[in-house]
């Protein structure tokens, strides 16, 4: 009764402080596109498939690592914290060089938007401080206390509000270019107040003069071990994120759409469909993150029937969240979009993604249980597979005069199948 009161508890906190970090998440967003508009979104947005890749390659899905070792008690938590936190700077440092030499050529000839680079730039600035606010989630997430993980996030949300309200008026006075350059950097002040609150929470009798939190190479192997595969996944699925806009870009300006008609219908995909239709997912990764180490930690002790028994909630839970959260935006996008963005623009791709989102909900859980049962690389060639699927079909539907429906189906199609493929590896693991 008492682990089942963990599990529940940890979700618990997560649902509650993932609400509350939505609930913000959605004021701030609804603030900085008021204030920079729907040219300032389109340019944020040209850029955020590489940002969604660096932020994926960044901390290395060192955080699951560190969450699943700390469970399952493979060596001391704080040198697994301090030995992945030095693979992440580095790691980070050198994404930060390669951007520096390759944000034009990206800019110009992938994205097709000159202005893209300055905020490639920025964007790449801000990796260090979001990789480690990662790796001390994964600590704390380990540890099976969401406290830390929960404050930190309300914190952060809170502050990026303050100051975005009261700066990013004043760079827009100066031009959108500086209005969106700010929106970013600004994300660093948040990062910081969000690694102070994990700092406080940390135990208090750390000797930093001890050899014990020196970086460990048996360690950097086990943590290695479980990353790369994950980080492989994500990358494979964020590659394919990089190469949506500029397939679908250079494909429709061929098919005789304008570069204005694609910028203002991709932006209005990304910042207003995507982003309603995602709105349940801090419910999903809560149950996804407090899920993780409480299957890592019965499957090492050999004990399936709790591993089964915790797989089925998180499913069921997550279903009856999509479920009722797809159905509330489908018959209420129009009024959702209008309230949130003062804007009905996207309320048609809504209308047909809608109800496949019901299976999306699912897949954080899927993934996160078969990370648990040690299946990575499984993950991995899942996500490898949907990725070269959604491109071929988006290229070829992307010919077909179809506009932005072309990235829609193709949506649609790498949902089906990387769910159900996720579903059929984990029910072969568990019986």
């Amino acid at each position: 009764m008492k682990n089942k009161n963990i599990f529940f508890k940890s979700t618990c906190i997560l649902i509650i402080s993932g609400f509350l970090t939505k609930a913000l998440g959605f004021i701030i967003r609804i603030v900085y596109t008021r204030i920079i508009g729907e040219y300032g979104i389109s340019l944020y947005t040209i850029a955020s498939p590489t940002y969604s890749l660096l932020l994926t390659i960044a901390p290395l899905a060192i955080p699951i690592s560190i969450s699943k070792l700390v469970a399952e008690n493979k060596g001391r938590s704080i040198r697994i914290l301090t030995t992945a936190a030095m693979i992440i700077l580095s790691i980070n440092f050198v994404l930060i060089a390669l951007i520096f030499i390759t944000k034009d050529f990206i800019a110009i000839n992938l994205l097709k938007e000159p202005k893209a680079g300055p905020i490639l730039m920025a964007m790449a600035l801000t990796l260090p401080f979001v990789s480690i606010s990662s790796v001390l989630k994964g600590y704390f997430a380990g540890k099976q206390n969401l406290v830390p993980h929960a404050t930190s996030n309300v914190i952060e949300q809170i502050i990026r509000l303050i100051i975005i309200s009261l700066v990013l008026p004043h760079l827009m006075e100066k031009s959108v270019m500086h209005a969106v350059l700010g929106l970013i950097l600004l994300t660093i002040i948040s990062e910081i107040c969000s690694i102070i609150v994990f700092i406080f929470f940390l135990p208090k009798k750390i000797s930093f003069k001890n050899t014990n939190i020196l970086p460990s190479s048996k360690i950097t192997h086990s943590i290695l071990d479980i990353s790369l595969p994950t980080v492989s996944g994500r990358i494979i699925g964020n590659i394919g994120y990089f190469f949506e806009p500029i397939i679908l870009t250079n494909l429709l300006l061929l098919g005789g759409y304008s570069n204005n008609f694609i910028l203002a219908e991709y932006g209005a995909y990304n910042a207003y469909s995507l982003s309603l239709l995602t709105m349940p997912s801090f419910f999903v990764s809560a149950i996804a993150t407090a899920l993780l180490p409480e299957v890592s930690k019965y499957n090492a002790k050999g004990n399936q029937k709790l591993v089964k028994k915790r797989i089925k909630e998180a499913l069921l839970f997550s279903f009856i969240i999509g479920l009722s959260f797809s159905f509330l935006i489908f018959t209420f996008r129009d009024k959702l979009l209008f309230t949130l963005y003062r804007t009905t623009k996207g309320s048609n791709y809504i209308k047909v993604l809608a109800p496949f989102f019901v299976l999306f909900y699912l897949e954080g859980v899927l993934t996160s249980s078969l990370q648990a049962l040690g299946q990575a690389k499984k993950c991995m060639h899942i996500s490898l597979f949907g990725v070269i699927l959604k491109l071929i079909t988006l290229s070829i539907f992307s010919l077909m005069h179809i506009g932005l429906y072309s990235l829609v189906i193709s949506e649609i199609i790498n949902i089906l199948f990387v769910v159900f493929l996720n579903f059929y590896y984990l029910k072969k693991e568990v019986n």
